[in-house]
Order: structure tokens, then C-alpha cells, then sequence
């Protein structure tokens, strides 16, 4: 396992050379989206239509950041359950998104998604919303202001970890770990 530092947007070349279990800094610009606006997409890809923005090669961290006190970038912001988007997810890889940063286990479409699209599932620790506040250097809403804490924001962040839960080469941190354990209380 290694620790690796990445520019976004990403390339295949970066999503290729990571692995289920890098610790990993992002830097760069990132999009918060979550349920709603993943329905939005998907009902654009249906219809042959456009995305209000550009998300091809880059990063959606699932999440919904809380309003920011004064003096604040963004207010306290953590990932949300990731599973909630796996009905989305696979189309997004398809259409051109890198990677996803949420918390918890994904389906097996998701997971062959990686795989077939060369896209990566990041985990981002929930309850660390304090720190990882601190690593948002700018947040704007780009999209969908209208759904409120949901609309899609872009953000700027510096050395924002993340965990390779899920990667291109078909491995997964959680069967690798289960694994672990298991011979060791043998």
C-alpha cells in the first residue's frame, strides 16, 4: 500500500497506477453531488442531453456540506453512504467521471464498473468533517442551486485524504481486509 499524491483532473495513467488500499492526497478540484443530482444526470444521459457541467476525468465526492460560519470556506462536510449512488454510478464512469469518494461498501456494478471504465471508488473517513473542512481551499455551487445543500459545488482542495477502497485492476480493500482478519484468528 502505498501513499500517493494526484492532480485532478484525473488520467487513466493515475487511476491505473493506484491500488485497493493507497492512502491518498487529492489536489485540485473536486465536485460535491449527491442523490438528487445524480438523478438529474442520469435523466440527461437518458435523454441524449448534456451535464450543466463537464465531469468528465475528474472527481464526485458524495456529500452534503453544512452552511459555513463566518470566516469559513464550507461549513462541516463528511461523505455520505456511497451505496446510495450505485444505481448512478456505473453510467457516470461511463460518461468520463475518474472517481467517487464516499463512505462504505459499493455493489458488484459498481465494482465492475471500475474495472470496465478504468474509474477508482475513494472512501473518505466519516466524522472527520472538521479536518477535512480544513483541506477545501474554495467552494462554490456550479450547478442545481436549487437543491439547496445538494447542488453541486465545485471545490478546491490540497492534500484531501482518501482511502482506494475499490480500483481499476478489480480489487476491493473490504474483501482484501476481510481476508486478513480471518487467518488470523485461525
Amino acid at each position: 500500500m502505498a501513499k500517493v499524491y494526484l492532480q485532478t483532473p484525473l488520467t487513466n495513467e493515475d487511476v491505473l497506477k493506484l491500488h485497493a488500499g493507497d492512502e491518498v492526497f487529492l489536489n485540485g478540484i473536486i465536485y460535491v453531488a449527491r442523490d438528487a443530482a445524480h438523478k438529474r444526470f442520469l435523466a440527461l444521459f437518458e435523454e441524449n442531453s448534456q451535464l450543466p457541467i463537464d465531469l468528465k476525468n475528474h472527481i464526485i465526492f458524495y456529500a452534503g456540506p453544512t452552511p459555513p460560519k463566518p470566516g469559513q470556506v464550507i461549513g462541516s462536510i463528511a461523505p455520505t453512504t456511497a451505496a446510495r449512488m450505485d444505481p448512478y454510478t456505473p453510467a457516470m464512469f461511463k460518461y468520463g467521471v475518474k472517481g467517487v469518494i464516499g463512505k462504505g461498501p459499493r455493489s458488484q456494478s459498481v465494482k465492475d464498473a471500475c474495472k470496465n471504465y478504468n474509474s477508482i471508488c475513494f472512501s473518505a473517513i466519516g466524522g472527520l468533517s472538521a479536518l477535512l473542512s480544513d483541506k477545501i481551499q474554495s467552494a462554490e455551487v456550479v450547478a442545481y442551486e436549487d437543491l439547496g445543500p445538494e447542488a453541486i459545488r465545485e471545490i478546491v482542495v490540497k492534500d484531501f485524504p482518501v482511502l482506494v477502497v475499490y480500483d481499476a485492476h478489480g480489487d476491493d480493500l473490504y474483501e482484501q481486509e476481510i481476508a486478513k482478519y480471518r487467518t488470523i484468528n485461525r
